[in-house]
């Protein structure tokens, strides 16, 4: 009698779960589950995998698919932004974000919020509040959207992207309703705003910029606006729980390390959990054909990768929606070539950044 083949059984039961849950062809499933899962490489590590999710998880099975078995843990990508909810003062519009709570409820993932505050991306009539209104607005908002969700996610960026140095703006601040509104002070007003209405959900400040060389070599600006920052928080008794550190890889950023390990390394001693929050790499002028261009896009993940795992404060490392059929860049990516710059495919298969991503977690 010929013995059972258990891997092959595990693919078999993995697929069988997947097109139980998402309504996907049983050869699309046992293709799905026979790539191994960067979520369950990671758990091994004691860190959880993630990506962002919009709602193409709602409208293609195949996507939901990969969710399901990639990964631990999701970010809601715009569906829980101000700009979303509220496009206008009398709208409160939460159908979107509900649905993909509720897919990851259902899906067995841990949900980040993001995000309650950012100055960029607001609709016109938040930019013209009085600084009366916009407190109002900015309480309101985070008391409803945090009140909503309150017991079920397990974190929220409370405040994104506070910095942008090159707005001129002091302590390196960036322009926006919100800044122009409250100043400074809307930052602590937010997080002490989202405690308030859900004591136990930990809090994130997620920052765009300062985990790259160009941001965080000693003695530059960002790096120390941000840390200052962080370091008024915390003085001013404020709730904050974690860092993010997005890690979009731009054309022209370079890498170092052990300047990243040292950031890493600051935070940990203010103790901060670290969340690797927004990974992607820009391929726009990587040149070559595909192959090529996904070569270098899979070697910045494996150095940054690398110098990653050896930091213990780092807990979750995302990537910026899972496939390249969901990516920002392809809004904003002008020209024939498709972005490429995520672990997967449009088509759901591994690409070679996949495969950085799983050597280095392995």
């Amino acid at each position: 009698m010929r013995r059972p083949d258990p891997t092959r059984r595990g693919l078999l039961l993995g697929a069988g779960a997947l097109l139980a849950a998402g309504r996907v062809g049983a050869a699309e499933a046992e293709d799905i589950a026979a790539v191994p899962s960067l979520g369950a490489l990671a758990a091994r590590r004691g860190l959880r995998f993630g990506a962002a999710v919009d709602r193409a998880v709602l409208d293609d099975p195949l996507v939901a698919a990969l969710y399901r078995h990639q990964t631990r843990i999701v970010t809601i990508d715009t569906a829980l932004k101000f700009a979303a909810i509220r496009p206008r003062p009398e709208v409160a519009d939460f159908a979107e974000a509900d649905a993909l709570v509720e897919f990851a409820r259902g899906a067995g993932l841990a949900v980040r919020g993001h995000n309650l505050i950012w100055n960029e991306g607001q609709p016109d009539w938040v930019r013209r509040l009085s600084r009366r209104e916009a407190a109002y607005w900015l309480d309101r908002h985070i008391a409803e959207t945090v009140g909503r969700y309150a017991g079920r996610l397990h974190s929220w960026d409370v405040v994104n992207e506070p910095l942008w140095p090159d707005h001129g703006l002091p302590g390196g601040l960036r322009d926006g309703p919100w800044s122009a509104g409250l100043g400074r002070d809307y930052i602590r007003r937010s997080f002490v705003a989202a405690h308030r209405a859900d004591p136990k959900v930990p809090l994130v400040l997620n920052e765009a910029g300062p985990e790259w060389k160009q941001g965080f070599v000693p003695g530059t600006r960002y790096r120390a606006d941000f840390l200052r920052l962080v370091d008024e928080l915390q003085h001013a008794g404020v709730r904050l729980d974690a860092v993010g550190l997005e890690c979009h890889w731009f054309p022209g950023f370079t890498f170092d390390p052990d300047a990243f390990a040292e950031l890493v390394q600051q935070l940990a001693r203010r103790k901060l959990d670290v969340y690797l929050t927004e990974i992607d790499v820009n391929d726009r002028d990587f040149p070559g054909g595909i192959p090529e261009r996904d070569a270098q896009v899979a070697a910045r993940y494996a150095e940054l990768m690398r110098a990653a795992l050896r930091e213990p404060a780092i807990r979750i490392v995302q990537t910026w929606e899972l496939t390249d059929g969901q990516t920002w860049l392809r809004d904003v990516q002008r020209g024939p070539r498709r972005p490429r710059p995520l672990p997967f495919d449009e088509s759901c298969r591994p690409k070679p950044a996949y495969h950085a991503i799983a050597a280095a977690l392995a």
